[in-house]
């Protein structure tokens, strides 16, 4: 399958991956502000902790902090990377092509990234629904992300 054929597939691949980069900001954003809320608490009178982190997050396990970072940084490069993607389906041709596989492959190394954490958190175990969620789509994420960058270039050489 070559050309014109994969512009069905990379469209809807390109509009799949939007919406679960979407959902895993939503999930990563509630995260993140609920650790920055219920995190914790130190003042003129309060000690640190013995084992204190900076990326403590009040749910999941010890992977959660690194997780929910990487997975927010997935989710804003993969959800920015549409924008090439659209413009590179809507005109499909070569000249098009390096601008929307550059930004494609920085988000799936990010989105393997966040998934190598995940993996990690899944190990672990000790986390709420929503960050299972979120795991299940990360790994979804990083499949279908490789398939969208195959199917781009399914561009009709010259």
């Amino acid at each position: 399958m070559a050309g014109e054929q994969m512009k069905p597939v990379a469209s809807g691949l390109l509009v799949l991956n939007f919406c679960m980069y979407v959902i895993v900001l939503g999930i990563g954003g509630w995260a993140m502000n609920r650790a920055i809320d219920h995190g914790f608490e130190v003042g003129p009178n309060l000690n640190l902790p013995a084992h204190f982190s900076p990326i403590y997050f009040p749910m999941g396990n010890a992977a959660t902090g690194f997780f929910v970072i990487f997975a927010l940084l997935a989710g804003v490069v993969g959800a920015a990377s549409t924008i090439s993607g659209l413009s590179h389906i809507r005109s499909w041709t070569v000249g098009s092509l390096p601008a929307a596989a550059t930004a494609a492959t920085i988000a799936w190394t990010l989105t393997v990234l966040a998934m190598g954490f995940a993996w990690k958190e899944i190990e672990l175990q000790g986390r709420n629904a929503k960050l299972r969620t979120m795991e299940a789509f990360l790994i979804i994420l990083s499949v279908t992300q490789l398939v969208y960058i195959a199917a781009v270039h399914g561009v009709k050489r010259p």
